[in-house]
């Protein structure tokens, strides 16, 4: 067989699709290709090598040290991503409206006015972030809620707003007002809200401190409940019983003074049966323009009335229960402290001097003979009283058995004037209007005094009720 005849110079068919195959040929055929293939023989097994590693290198997944930058890579560009998007600010919102409300008491005058205001402005700032909360089930529920309590409040939906930037429009004749223009003043330090401090004095008389401590007292004559810079109040008290040191007030009288543009000096004066729904010089209202810094408001006609001074962030309220006046007062603490050495006597602040108490660290003596008066000093139209029948009567109208509850069987006990069961209602009500503290309403006696009467104490009782109230 005659051999076909291979031209010089011509081209070599060197065949690399199998990278295996030029990978690793045999050591016998790469030595014969060197010699039988002449200069082209080489450039094609280092042209298939060649080819065969990149193929490797393809195949082999990329070192650590690659992924990591590339996943670190990943994490920037998202965070990046991320930052370019406008978070949903509802938080802010809702934490503004607490911040504008938190001070608002619905018992005070203008309550509804500041919290619609506070409404609104909530609404705006919800308006304002509604593209980027679209789908955030906290601001829907947000939007229902402003829109369910504008309902109940019958808020507009136009009119003012309030701004969370008191420094900006802060009312100086509003002391809330003040505070958060401080508050807002003070930077990035938290500054606590303003404590608020109660005073009640009604019934036979019944005291209730700032301090919270009840006490029961004689105090016949004028005594002052509060004199300090801002607010002078004393009150007037008279024998309930002929022959009896057991008082009640019938006059009371209070003194709003003069503040800087806010108001000038206002005096308020009621009597048993003149509570009138003006200052003595006539007028209603201290202070200028439609907001007036001091306001008088009629509740009930010759019965209930309401002073509101916005200046002093100050709250009082006079009834006529019976022949008798109650008063209860809510006060910032740092103006009912605000006093002078000479003004200590305040029965608000330091309550009754010892020699004018008739409890006994708060425990009243409840009698179990009734009524201890001198003979013929009732009104023939008035019941006589046993502890089990004033007990029965004073549960009418309060059910829960606390100091207020056993000031009403005392009362009923000692005057046999079933106007005093109405009297501690009220003072109670009061207590629920303007205590700042909802778990401090309520004031127990301890085991062993007036809530569970033993023999023993009971017959002390009687004898210190005889020998303190009548002597």
């Amino acid at each position: 067989m005659m051999r076909k005849k291979r031209k010089r110079g011509g081209p070599i068919a060197c065949s690399c699709s199998s990278p295996v195959a030029a990978a690793a040929p045999p050591l016998e055929s790469r030595r014969a290709a060197w010699t039988g293939m002449g200069r082209a023989a080489p450039s094609c097994a280092i042209a298939s090598a060649a080819r065969a590693e990149q193929q490797r290198r393809r195949l082999r997944p990329p070192p650590l040290p690659t992924l990591t930058l590339l996943f670190s890579l990943g994490l920037l560009l998202h965070t990046g991503d991320c930052q370019l998007q406008t978070p949903c600010r509802i938080q802010k919102c809702t934490t503004d409206f607490v911040s504008l409300t938190s001070h608002l008491n619905s018992a005070i005058d203008g309550f509804d006015l500041e919290f619609c205001k506070a409404l609104r402005a909530y609404s705006a700032c919800t308006y304002r972030n509604s593209k980027v909360c679209r789908g955030n089930l906290v601001y829907h529920s947000a939007v229902l809620g402003i829109s369910d309590l504008m309902s109940q409040r019958n808020c507009s939906k136009d009119g003012p707003t309030s701004s969370t930037n008191p420094e900006v429009t802060h009312d100086p004749c509003n002391y809330s007002g003040r505070q958060a223009a401080k508050e807002h003043r003070g930077g990035e330090q938290t500054q606590p809200p303003p404590a608020y401090l109660f005073c009640g004095l009604f019934g036979d008389p019944h005291l209730r401190t700032f301090k919270d401590h009840f006490q029961t007292c004689k105090v016949e004559g004028a005594w002052p409940l509060i004199d300090n810079n801002y607010l002078s109040v004393q009150v007037t008290n008279v024998p309930v019983v002929s022959g009896s040191s057991a008082t009640a007030t019938n006059k009371i009288t209070i003194i709003f003074k003069s503040y800087r543009d806010c108001t000038e000096q206002k005096v308020y004066q009621a009597v048993t049966d003149d509570l009138p729904a003006a200052f003595v010089d006539g007028t209603t209202s201290g202070g200028d323009g439609d907001t007036k810094s001091l306001r008088i408001v009629e509740r009930v006609s010759g019965k209930y009335v309401e002073m509101h001074a916005r200046y002093i962030g100050t709250t009082v309220f006079v009834r006529q229960v019976g022949r008798y006046l109650t008063l209860a007062i809510r006060m910032p603490e740092e103006l009912a402290m605000a006093y002078e050495e000479s003004q200590d006597l305040q029965l608000c602040v330091n309550g009754c001097p010892s020699s004018e108490r008739i409890d006994d660290s708060g425990h009243l003596p409840l009698s179990v003979m009734g009524q201890l008066h001198p003979h013929g000093a009732a009104s023939p139209t008035r019941p006589v009283y046993t502890l089990e029948s004033a007990t029965i009567k004073c549960h009418e109208k309060m059910l829960v058995k606390d100091i207020y509850f056993y000031s009403c069987v005392f009362d009923l006990l000692t005057t046999g004037d079933a106007n005093f069961t109405a009297a501690a209602h009220s003072a109670l009500q009061d207590v629920e209007a303007l205590h700042p503290r909802k778990e401090r309403w309520h004031i127990f006696p301890s085991r062993g005094g007036a809530g569970q009467p033993s023999t023993l104490s009971l017959r002390l009782g009687l004898v210190c009720l005889m020998l303190v109230v009548f002597l």
